[in-house]
């Protein structure tokens, strides 16, 4: 019960707690501190009626402690205790409720914007990319150090170490625990997304260890996403929701029973999530719906719709993705952008076509170093039947590749030739 609570509330309690505090640091740990006396009280004295409210008075009641200790009674001190009723919530037991309204942290009103500050905060720029993936995850997702490192494949001492340091580097910059003005939110928006979206991606394709995906990591940024999407309703908001629900939704088919993958011109389609592809595409066409155009997120979306309604690989628009590809091209450009639009003229225009547009990113000497390149280049030669260089393209993919599931599909690749 206290897990279940704490991963559905976290995200509200930090929030609330920092927001009351002004101290993103010190509210993730009281809060904390008051899941740790949950798992002990609840146990022994029965769940409080209102289990968050009963976190959110222990985790204020901690941080007064806190406060105490550093500087007596404060002005900031006094401003937290201010409407704190004698004796208040100290255990649960079905006897033991919160009491007064005024003697809650919580404010109706305030609940979606805490959410949305804590979003803002915990991906803010001054934050290396590791850290706001960790920080996110913990104190948005409700994750733990050893849940992140899990996925992740780190060490837990590495993973407590980025989110300490992230809070020493927010609490150095004075970052504040505020929605960022309207003419500030547009970009620090992106990195909200980014951050999702790189959770999604390790989840989805992993880039190390032996599991070819990560469900549950990848569909924990999904929810996240669909929070976002209530308290940032933003266009790009939609198409990052509409991206990972259409590409989530093919993930029941994309490995075997004992986790081996399965490519996409093998998945069984009838297994694909259709309650999935349904959301992902009215999301998307809330994206549209705003008439400014679709961007990064909504244009990848818009590629993976059309994946999910096409009944095999031979049938999809592979000329519509084209189109798609070149525009994505134009809004956001990288060598990976590129490579994809490649193999999207390959399957529109003939291998050769496609094998064109690698050769010249191999020129350019982009993607160095990533086995996406030579994977790409492998399959393209393989379909002109020039099979001796497609070998050697494919174990140098192999020998590239982080992921064991993955290196296992392209050394199969090599040998079959």
């Amino acid at each position: 019960m206290v897990e279940a609570v704490w991963r559905i509330e976290s995200s509200r309690i930090v929030g609330a707690l920092a927001r009351y505090t002004n101290d993103f640091a010190l509210a993730e740990d009281v809060a904390s501190e008051a899941l740790a006396e949950a798992l002990v009280a609840w146990p022994r004295d029965g769940v409080p009626r209102d289990p968050t409210a009963w976190l959110l008075a222990t985790g204020r009641r901690r941080a007064i402690d806190a406060f105490r200790r550093r500087s007596g009674r404060d002005e900031r001190y006094a401003a937290l205790a201010r409407d704190l009723g004698e004796g208040g919530v100290v255990t649960g037991g079905p006897g033991s409720a919160p009491g007064p309204a005024d003697d809650l942290l919580w404010d109706p009103d305030r609940i979606d914007d805490d959410r949305l500050a804590l979003l803002f905060v915990a991906c803010h720029p001054v934050l290396s990319k590791e850290a706001r993936v960790a920080l996110t995850l913990r104190v948005v997702g409700g994750l733990s150090s050893e849940e992140i490192a899990r996925a992740f494949l780190v060490p837990v001492p590495t993973v407590q170490a980025r989110i300490t340091r992230a809070k020493k580097t927010l609490a150095a910059a004075r970052v504040p625990f505020e929605v960022p003005a309207a003419e500030d939110r547009a970009e620090r928006l992106g990195s909200v997304l980014n951050v999702l979206y790189l959770i999604f991606s390790e989840g989805s394709t992993a880039t190390a260890g032996d599991d070819w995906m990560r469900p549950d990591l990848a569909y924990e940024a999904v929810r996240l996403a669909r929070v976002l999407t209530r308290l940032a309703p933003e266009p790009e908001t939609f198409g990052l929701l509409a991206l990972l629900e259409l590409t989530a939704a093919r993930f029941p088919a994309r490995t075997s029973p004992d986790g081996e993958p399965v490519l996409l011109e093998r998945q069984d389609r009838r297994r694909w999530d259709r309650s999935a592809i349904r959301r992902g595409r009215d999301a998307l066409a809330q994206a549209v719906a705003v008439g400014r155009g679709l961007g990064p997120y909504g244009l990848q979306a818009a590629i993976a719709e059309q994946h999910d309604v096409a009944r095999s690989v031979p049938e999809t628009d592979w000329e519509r993705i084209v189109v798609l590809y070149e525009a994505l091209g134009r809004v956001a450009p990288s060598p990976v952008v590129e490579l994809n639009r490649a193999v999207a003229v390959s399957m529109a225009a003939g291998p050769a076509a496609g094998l064109d547009l690698v050769d010249d990113l191999v020129a350019r000497e982009v993607l160095s170093g990533s086995y996406l390149l030579p994977s790409v280049r492998g399959e393209l030669l393989a379909r002109l039947g020039r099979n001796d260089e497609a070998r050697g393209e494919l174990e140098l993919a192999a020998r590239l590749c982080g992921n064991a599931r993955e290196r296992g599909v392209l050394e199969a690749k090599a040998a079959a030739l």
